[in-house]
């Protein structure tokens, strides 16, 4: 997994991603307050927290889900705030979600190569016909989506039906989803989530593969706390919209709001109420 010397020299890359004082409202509710932080290039970078944290809140506000009212969000050196989704998405950036979302009703490959749409550039009509340039750009494609089945390991699904296929290979079709968008910056929201320990072995796996093959910024928000904290470069915590701490794993499990944050605090002898 991952050593502290991969931690010290991704400190050393460059910023993918900037987070700057950003705060997101609904109505009276403030779901992110004053958040900020940097992603590196090429890091690994979990978003953990209790449940209502603010983690999910994060990942929408990137990939243009979620507009907040206040801050800004800058990757690679260009603000996203006024970009709409697909943009974001052309640029490099693409995701998972805590819910599976697939096109149940067809198969893996298809789920796949629907994601290289922003690609392509025939026309409708040439696309029709599957004549000329239509036909090799679609090809090109192809290769690109069964690489990316042969890299997850996802060949005896290839086929299949998403709708019939197990819950952990439906969350690995779901990857290879956003892989094939060819992404810089991949956001991941809980991609463990309800995955039995074999198949978060091979999540786990699969993520720092992408990250160190590949060369793709991550950021992840995982409930599972023995994988982040064995497979995250660096380590960002929020509470109640706020951010508590950030640094590596070994910082983070030790700092008393973290602990705070998770095991809540016992009360004195001295501020409990008599008997």
């Amino acid at each position: 997994m991952k050593q502290t010397t991969v931690v010290e020299k991704s400190l050393d890359k460059k910023v993918k991603l900037t987070i700057s004082n950003v705060t997101l409202k609904f109505g009276g509710v403030i779901s992110l307050d004053d958040v900020s932080f940097e992603v590196r290039d090429g890091e690994i970078l979990a978003i953990i927290g209790p449940n209502g944290a603010g983690k999910t809140c994060i990942l929408n506000s990137i990939n243009g889900f979620y507009h907040p009212q206040l801050g800004d969000i800058c990757f690679e050196g260009s603000s996203l705030i006024r970009m709409r989704a697909y943009n974001r998405a052309k640029l490099g950036i693409a995701r998972t979600f805590q819910n599976i979302e697939l096109y149940s009703g067809l198969t893996t490959l298809d789920n796949l190569l629907a994601a290289r749409q922003i690609y392509f550039k025939h026309n409708f009509l040439a696309g029709a016909l599957y004549f000329g340039w239509a036909r090799k750009e679609e090809l090109q494609h192809r290769r690109v989506v069964e690489e990316i089945i042969d890299f997850l390991e996802m060949e005896p699904a290839r086929k299949k039906i998403v709708g019939s296929l197990p819950y952990g290979m439906r969350k690995r079709v779901e990857l290879g989803r956003a892989l094939a968008l060819e992404p810089t910056l991949l956001l991941l929201d809980e991609p463990m989530g309800g995955m039995n320990v074999e198949e978060k072995e091979d999540m786990a796996r699969f993520i720092i593969d992408i990250s160190e093959e590949r060369g793709t910024t991550i950021i992840l928000v995982e409930h599972d706390m023995g994988v982040v904290m064995d497979i995250a470069d660096r380590v960002v915590v929020l509470d109640f919209g706020r951010k508590i701490a950030d640094g590596t794993p070994d910082e983070v499990k030790v700092d008393p709001n973290v602990i705070k944050a998770y095991l809540g605090v016992e009360e004195s002898d001295d501020s409990r109420p008599p008997d």
